[in-house]
């Protein structure tokens, strides 16, 4: 073999060396980290008004891209598009998605909300679950609400089936109801807080137990590629959160400055209807989801041949979180 020869196949042999290593590092360093924030959760919207995650990977040329989600179906169907990286859910909607081939990892609570609930009119009849057979009612599919929906039908031996499903966003669900548009709404925090305060309108049926959590959500593939980063991540948020616990109001001030609604709004679903004292997902968070999961199995919306607790091992991954609060 000649000189020349030798000293290519050397230089080739140290191009292939060097190439796993050029793109590993390429792989840790993305140019940014896309994540949601929504007014469902109260810890993102000041997490994003102190830009604490710009200043955490500021040094590593990192920036971050902040998206809105107006429900758990939006935030699922950008997780789903790659279009962010770390979504806003409820547990039971993200254990539907994962079923549905969604692949995205639930990595941590961000809190225990009662944002649901079963809404009519001020003048409306309605009293009870029962009430709702035959009549128009607003749902957005996809979300804590739709599944708490459903749950509550088949507590009293209905389906979708026997009420006429208006299939809009929690914003346009609460203006179809004031104006008379439908006759009840699957509701949604701030929106359900904003029409009882300012409408008048009516909670006929809570569960709060039927509220399963607030779960953040990361791509399967953002966490294989970048593990540290979500770690860090989650760091942040837990600063956020911590924060919001001591500082409520302050987190009152940074949400009414986002969604505009008045203070006692901004009271009935931070004060009355919050919890922010959890952030890893355990026992509690999964027998939640586990329930909801198996309701909506019976209820025939998962397949039968499901196996619900299968898929929601494989969706929740509690490594980053080390403490139960």
């Amino acid at each position: 073999m000649s000189l020349f020869s030798r000293r290519s196949l050397l230089a080739s042999a140290l191009l292939v060396g060097l190439t796993p290593s050029a793109t590993l590092f390429a792989a840790d360093n993305p140019k940014e980290i896309r994540i949601d924030w929504a007014t469902y959760n109260p810890v993102s919207m000041l997490l994003k008004e102190k830009g604490l995650l710009e200043k955490e990977f500021a040094k590593d040329g990192i920036s971050v891209r902040w998206v809105q989600s107006l429900g758990s179906n939006k935030a699922l169907e950008f997780l789903n598009a790659s279009s962010i990286d770390f979504g806003s859910t409820a547990g039971s909607a993200a254990l539907v998605a994962k079923i549905n081939g969604n692949p995205i990892k639930a990595i941590y609570v961000y809190s225990r909300p009662e944002w649901t609930a079963l809404v009519t009119g001020k003048d409306s009849k309605i009293a009870k679950i029962a009430d709702l057979k035959g009549k128009r009612v607003a749902v957005t599919r996809g979300t804590d609400p739709h599944i708490f929906l459903v749950r509550a039908l088949q507590s009293v031996g209905l389906t979708e089936k026997d009420i006429t499903p208006v299939l809009l966003q929690h914003p346009d669900g609460k203006t179809a109801l004031i104006r008379g548009d439908v006759d009840a709404w699957a509701g949604l925090d701030p929106m359900m807080a904003a029409a009882e305060v300012q409408d008048g309108a009516r909670l006929f049926y809570r569960d709060k137990q039927a509220n399963t959590w607030g779960i953040l959500n990361v791509r399967e593939a953002f966490l294989k590629d970048h593990p540290e980063l979500v770690k860090r991540v989650l760091a942040v948020y837990e600063e956020a959160r911590k924060y919001s616990l001591s500082h409520y109001e302050e987190e009152k001030r940074v949400f009414i400055a986002v969604t505009k609604l008045p203070e006692a709004v901004a009271d009935k679903q931070l004060k009355e209807r919050t919890e922010l004292t959890h952030s890893r997902i355990g026992a509690a968070q999964r027998e939640s989801i586990l329930q909801a999961g198996l309701a909506l199995q019976q209820a025939g919306v998962i397949a039968a041949d499901v196996n619900v607790k299968k898929v929601l091992d494989d969706l929740i991954d509690d490594r980053f979180v080390a403490v139960t609060h």
